[in-house]
């Protein structure tokens, strides 16, 4: 039987994880372990999951959200990689169309820009050709006034055309989150806030891991037949407890990303420019607001808590000022932020940007397993890949015979919306359904888009709870994903709810400092939080937001 997902009954999940041996143990719960726990349990291998943050809360909350096919690749001449990824964005947006969107954007070509027009037909060309581009959504070559038709911020006098091509607009943290509601439901043991501190070994092979509960303190033992490291950022410092940390390692680089209002930057149209120093940037607009980025640069500070620095700011907004010209952005204008870390595999004399995004197993003598580097985009090949070589290591220890890799036609949750051409007919269903609950359109639009077919349990809590509602003095819109996030998400903070369930925190600042207090004392209320805890809580979410909106010197 499925055990709830849900922060109500997480310790009693951690007691039920002891009692057993599983026959995987996946260690990270970002995108990567998150497809890993899904592919595994379909195959008919019983497993767990253990993530020492939130589930998303590293680089799989943090990337430019996109499930894009890789044009950057090319440049590098790494045609399998765009080839793969490109089949890959489709498989995801036919399996979650809510969290996943086909996305025009513009490429301008400048002069002595990274892109000359011959150079934009024919990689775009060959773009479309590797990713398998759908008919419809081919590259399209523009001329001036056809590019600034599209974006009339763009910079007049440097602008000699444009490409205009399709890429897949995501929200990371919710692809992350219904991947792992679909392995939950089909059978997987997942919590988050659970830090494996310890390996165990028996005649010098991995057995298990004795891990730390971080809410509770307590300390929990898990065993598993096998084990994968799947900890992104985190993978040599658990090959490092392996004793395994040999040959290649990890190079973590940081990328951040500014988030500005829509009235400061009404930018009509994605964008894909040229940087003063050769780089290239994205500029996206998403619910009234326009998010620009990513820098990449090396890192070597604390990996659970990268932060926006001065110099990263400035570098954005002198790259957005740069084909932006009109716009004249400051610091002043930056309402929020991200910054992620990338963990890609270490190359000597490579720059981070010209550093692979291929992903890497590693196998150490005690037979932990890991795997490191990689995209978002990716994530279900990766997955597939590593289960596949952990099915030939059971079959080969006779532990049995495991069935071939289906993930590529498997629903995420919330993706039960009849595929992805029906989803727009689903959508327009479901809004005028919230509109009766009492959402305006623009409300329930945005619940439809952010949950897919699993907003039916948004609106059953909005309209089944009306007293309690009304006694937390929230607003529909907050009280029914805040509830539907503590009972079947395992959102275990007020931070788990505001960045990672909802993005409220980069999207809608505002909202967070209008409703944080409400939230928080409903949270205390539903988790049994005493005067302390919830004085933890309210610190850590009000430090969260100022480093999304206030950069560090350097």
């Amino acid at each position: 039987m499925t055990k709830p997902f849900s922060s109500l009954y997480r310790g009693q999940l951690l007691r039920d994880m002891e009692i057993q041996e599983y026959d995987l143990l996946v260690i990270g719960g970002g995108i990567t372990g998150a497809g890993i726990a899904l592919d595994a349990q379909v195959r008919g291998i019983n497993t767990a999951l253990i993530e020492m943050q939130d589930f998303a809360a590293g680089t799989s909350s943090r990337s430019t959200k996109l499930v894009h096919g890789g044009l950057r690749y090319l440049k590098q001449l790494e045609f399998k990689l765009v080839a793969e990824v490109g089949r890959e964005r489709a498989i995801v947006y036919e399996n979650a169309p809510h969290v996943t969107t086909p996305e025009w954007m513009l490429l301008p070509m400048i002069e002595g820009g990274t892109y000359g027009k011959f150079a934009t037909s024919i990689g775009l060309r060959v773009y479309d050709a590797l990713a398998g581009v759908k008919k419809n959504e081919r590259r399209i070559m523009l001329n001036k006034e056809q590019t600034l038709a599209k974006e009339p911020l763009l910079a007049k006098e440097k602008l000699k055309g444009g490409g205009y091509y399709v890429e897949y607009r995501t929200d990371d943290a919710r692809l992350t989150m219904e991947v792992m509601k679909e392995a939950v439901r089909r059978g997987a043991v997942a919590s988050n806030y659970v830090k494996a501190e310890e390996l165990l070994y028996e005649n010098n092979k991995i057995t298990g891991v004795v891990a730390i509960d971080q809410i509770s303190g307590e300390k929990i033992t898990i065993r598993a037949k096998k084990i994968i490291n799947a900890a992104g950022p985190w993978v040599d410092t658990i090959r490092e407890i392996d004793g395994s940390k040999k040959g290649k390692r990890l190079h973590v680089t940081k990328g951040i990303h500014l988030v500005i209002d829509g009235k400061r930057f009404p930018l009509k149209q994605s964008v894909y420019f040229d940087t003063p120093d050769g780089r290239m940037v994205f500029a996206i607009p998403r619910d009234g607001k326009t998010y620009v980025g990513t820098t990449d640069t090396n890192y070597q500070g604390d990996i659970a808590n990268p932060k926006m620095t001065v110099e990263d700011r400035d570098y954005i907004l002198r790259a957005a000022n740069f084909m932006f010209p009109t716009l004249e952005l400051t610091g002043k204008d930056v309402e929020s932020s991200w910054a992620g870390l990338r963990p890609l595999i270490h190359e000597e004399g490579k720059s981070p940007s010209e550093l692979s995004r291929k992903d890497e197993i590693f196998i150490s003598e005690s037979g932990l397993l890991t795997i490191a580097g990689g995209k978002l985009t990716g994530y279900r090949k990766m997955a597939e890949r590593i289960v596949d070589l952990l099915a030939e290591q059971f079959k080969a220890e006779g532990r049995g015979t495991y069935p071939r890799c289906t993930t590529d036609h498997i629903r995420l949750s919330g993706g039960d919306v009849g595929g992805a051409e029906k989803f727009g007919t689903f959508k327009k269903e479901k809004v005028k359904e919230g509109v009766m609950l009492g959402l305006s359109e623009q409300e329930a639009k945005q619940l439809v888009l952010r949950y897919g077919s699993n907003v039916s349990r948004i609106f059953s809590r909005i309209s089944e709870h009306d007293a309690e509602m009304t006694e937390t003095g929230l607003p529909k819109q907050v009280f029914g994903p805040l509830l539907y996030a503590i009972e079947e998400e395992m959102a275990t903070t007020p931070e788990d709810f505001f960045v990672r369930r909802t993005g409220a925190l980069y999207f809608n600042m505002q909202g967070v400092r209008e409703w944080k207090e409400p939230v928080i004392a409903y949270m205390a209320q539903k988790l049994d939080w005493n005067v302390e805890e919830r004085m933890n809580h309210q610190k850590r979410l009000e430090q969260f937001m100022y480093d999304a909106a206030i950069p560090i010197q350097e």
